[in-house]
């Protein structure tokens, strides 16, 4: 049985640019709809994606916070 959802979960904007479709999913439901997405309408090719523009911040945010961005070396 599904686990219940709730308003308060985030969602996810999905692209595709081959469709020229975009969609919000709960994070949750993320791979999963991609997945579904891709199997479907692309014989299973990765063409959908969470939207570039958040991955690429998200990225970014996680490197900043790594401490990848630094210009010192981090301490061994």
């Amino acid at each position: 049985m599904p686990e219940e959802e709730t308003d308060d979960e985030p969602t996810v904007p999905i692209v595709c640019e081959v469709c020229e479709t975009t969609s919000r999913v709960p994070l949750s439901e993320l791979r999963d709809s991609i997945d579904q997405h891709n199997d479907h309408r692309h014989d299973g090719e990765e063409i959908a994606q969470v939207d570039p523009i958040l991955a690429d911040a998200l990225a970014d945010a996680v490197a900043d916070d790594l401490g990848l961005f630094d210009d010192e070396p981090p301490e061994q």
